[in-house]
């Protein structure tokens, strides 16, 4: 057991934020910590880490626990190299390091006393306890796992992005291998690769994870049990998310259940007593049935189940079967010298019905390009919308709202027809209710604009949803809600999103951007990785001459990406080839027989340097072919 409490509170002033909170967190655990803003997810992990103090109950953290705390804003010495802060990581391993090269030297020149002999023995011991031996290698995967295969380590740290600086924190984290990792939305600022790359190494770390997260993809790859916090108090669901959503479900439903039924058989027994307590005869059986009633351990109300938005998204005329086509469109942002060309001469169809999600790295131009298509910013090429074609558009930072307007303005100045009953009905909804209609525009969270958003959607009745990350700012409830109103929604949907459970629930087909085009898989994003890696999507259909062209273009590209997958596999098998190498003579290095004869012992300490500088140019080819 790493760590545990027991009936843990903590208030702020006269509001109660956790109320006897009890669990533990055991070795090699994988935990989602959940909770609506303000559940007070962020009050507990600081009580676990010891940086807030507790009111009442008992905290128990294993002594010596070494904790990994990953914040959203990590902590780096912004004078410091990307290189100085990897090193500060292994301070004391360097130093072990340099110690144990100052006595090698010292042996080469003929010092082989026994006190320098077992010193010697002593440190090697420590420094490949600590993985010394290694450390390039760790250092080289995780760098390449989270995005900085191609990064200068000479830069400075300041001349980093924020989202940069958060991955090298992370980093630094990783590399120091806590037994206890406690990580807060880890996945913001990763792209797709590094997620996946992160979920193999959190599915295989050996030390435990606690992890607060609204990436419901990556709860479900990595952690065996979820703790949300409601109400002030933590209940703890086996498995991953989905697993949770349902026994949530269960959960509420038997304890309303049970909370009923016992309420029945304290009203019969109560009724039984008022009738029968002034007859003699059945004095035994009254008194029977106050006893029970005396010990019976009556329950405590379920809470009501919170309400939660609704969303419908409906349309009156369906539109003609080819909603979109698009053809050589290019789109190019800035003006002069800081004019960017995003994406050149790429073909783009959208079908009646069809689920579309655009996906690809960031910076590629997606907003642009769907802002291109409906007209919002200026683009060359052939952009054509069907016939009876109506469009919502829900713009990422809801820039189509008036800032200026109160929620109920907002939404009738759109619609002036509609009587202020009905659009307050609507907006009650989506639990915008009461004095809440009044609340300017610029006061709202991202969730609340989210939903005016919706509202508005909702009423335009469009037979296309055009959406740029709609998911981003809900709670994983409102998550649930809007994926099943996606699905639901009968009409064409074109969609970004970074939102991989809503990736997987939604689309009829994944639309990767390029520079150079689109390419489509026929599924959901487990369908995209599972094809991507076996190099296998589906070509939207173009006309005989471009498919001549496209499919010779295609197969040199497969050609020249089997070409470099054989040589990273090949490579990979050399260095470890090379590893087990340098391994067999480490061990031989810690041999009594070899410990006594340093001129055994220099031979050996520079088979290992020729090696390590054999693994590093090995290393700096393979990530040069995965960049």
């Amino acid at each position: 057991m790493l760590v545990a409490l027991n009936q843990v509170s903590k208030s702020f002033g006269a509001e109660q934020i956790l109320e006897e909170i009890t669990f533990q967190i055991n070795e090699g655990d994988k935990i989602g910590l959940l909770g609506l803003n303000g559940a007070g997810k962020s009050t507990l992990l600081n009580i676990i880490t010891g940086n807030l103090p507790y009111d009442s109950g008992e905290l128990y953290v294993e002594k010596g626990l070494e904790i990994g705390y990953l914040k959203q804003n990590a902590a780096l010495n912004l004078r410091n190299t990307i290189q100085e802060e990897l090193d500060s990581v292994f301070a004391e391993v360097h130093e072990i390091g340099r110690k144990l090269e100052s006595i090698r030297a010292k042996m080469a020149e003929g010092d082989n006393s026994p006190e320098l002999l077992r010193e010697y023995d002593r440190l090697n011991l420590l420094y490949e306890a600590k993985d010394g031996y290694s450390l390039d290698v760790l250092v080289n995967t995780v760098m390449t796992g989270m995005g900085f295969a191609s990064y200068d380590r000479a830069m400075n740290v300041s001349l980093l992005s924020g989202g940069e600086k958060n991955r090298l924190g992370f980093v630094k984290i990783l590399l120091k291998k806590p037994r206890l990792l406690i990580l807060d939305e880890p996945t913001n600022h990763l792209d797709f690769e590094t997620l996946t790359w992160l979920e193999e190494y959190l599915k295989e770390y050996k030390g435990a994870v606690l992890t607060v997260s609204h990436d419901r993809y990556f709860l479900d790859k990595i952690v065996t049990s979820i703790c949300e916090i409601e109400d002030k108090k933590l209940i703890r669901y086996k498995g991953g998310y989905s697993q949770f959503i349902r026994q949530k479900r269960e959960r509420e439903e038997f304890l309303l259940k049970e909370y009923e039924k016992q309420q029945e058989e304290i009203a019969k027994l109560k009724n039984f007593v008022a009738k029968n307590l002034a007859k003699s005869a059945s004095v035994n059986g009254v008194g029977t049935r106050v006893k029970a009633l005396e010990k019976m351990e009556v329950m405590e109300k379920p809470n009501p189940v919170k309400k939660k938005i609704s969303l419908a998204f409906t349309y009156d005329m369906e539109p003609h079967k080819q909603v979109f086509y698009g053809n050589h469109i290019s789109v190019a942002v800035g003006e002069g010298n800081e004019r960017k060309e995003l994406c050149k001469e790429i073909d783009f169809e959208a079908l009646r019905g069809e689920k579309i999600a655009i996906i690809g790295r960031n910076g590629i131009g997606k907003s642009s390009f769907v802002k291109a298509i409906l007209g919002k910013i200026s683009c060359s090429g052939k952009v054509k919308w069907g016939e009876n074609v109506k469009i919502a558009y829900f713009e990422q930072e809801n820039r189509e709202l008036n800032f200026e307007n109160t929620i109920l303005q907002e939404v009738h100045d759109r619609f002036p027809t509609k009587k202020e009953l009905e659009l307050r009905s609507l907006l009650g909804s989506l639990l915008i209710s009461g004095e809440d209609v009044f609340k300017k525009i610029n006061t709202l969270s991202g969730g609340e604009r989210a939903k005016v958003m919706f509202a508005i959607m909702m009423l335009e009745r469009p037979n296309v949803l055009v959406l740029d990350e709609p998911s981003n700012h809900l709670d994983y409830d409102s998550k649930e809600i809007l994926d099943k109103a996606l699905c639901e929604f009968k009409g064409t949907l074109i969609m970004i999103s970074h939102d991989r459970y809503l990736l997987n629930r939604v689309p009829t087909k994944i639309a990767e951007m390029k520079e150079t085009g689109f390419v489509y898989y026929d599924g959901g994003y487990d369908y995209y990785l599972e094809h991507k890696k076996e190099d296998k999507p589906v070509v939207v259909e173009k006309t005989v001459s471009e498919n001549k062209t496209n499919y010779h273009r295609t197969k040199q590209q497969r050609a020249e990406e089997v070409k470099i997958r054989n040589r990273i596999k090949s490579l990979e098998k050399e260095i470890e080839e090379l590893e087990g190498k340098k391994k067999g003579v480490e061990e031989q290095l810690s041999l009594p027989e070899v410990v006594s004869d340093y001129q055994r012992l220099n031979k050996l300490c520079l088979q290992i340097k020729a090696l390590d500088e054999e693994i590093e140019a090995k290393y700096a080819e393979w990530e040069a072919l995965n960049i």
